[in-house]
């Protein structure tokens, strides 16, 4: 497979694939293509801000709404937690019903004697791993 990049500050970004085959290496690039042109907006109150997922600890539901958590700040987002859950990248598992997680933002975790496992993150915010999610939490984690 040939790669040819051309800088052009005055056209649109676009990538072209001419393959074969849809092969992994096609897959893996569709992929990460879909990942990093996912936009997401933060509203506050006073302000509209445009998120990248590194920044983001976590994605919650409270009253019905959607919030986008980062290290400092509390952003409400327009889209449902479904929609945003099928854009994000391989760095994000669901934890529960309400929560999806950054496993990059998550500080620790804490383990009960009934076998719920309390997640931490970095900012401070603490959820817990539902025994639906839990398996799927800990193969991704390497648990």
């Amino acid at each position: 497979m040939k790669l040819r990049i051309v800088i052009d500050p005055n056209r649109d970004e676009e990538i072209i694939i001419y393959a074969h085959e849809k092969t992994s290496l096609v897959c893996e690039i569709e992929k990460l293509v879909n990942n990093n042109s996912f936009d997401l907006i933060g509203y506050t109150e006073k302000e509209t801000v445009k998120l990248t997922l590194n920044e983001i600890c976590c994605f919650i539901t409270e009253d019905n709404k959607v919030y986008a958590l980062t290290e400092k700040d509390k952003y409400r987002l327009k889209s449902r937690l479904y929609q945003v859950e099928k854009n994000l990248n391989e760095n994000f598992v669901k934890i529960n019903q309400s929560c999806i997680a950054n496993i990059k933002r998550i500080d620790k975790f804490k383990a009960s004697v009934g076998g719920s496992l309390t997640v931490i993150f970095k900012n401070g915010y603490v959820d817990f791993v539902s025994r639906r999610n839990l398996k799927n939490v800990k193969e991704r984690l390497g648990l």
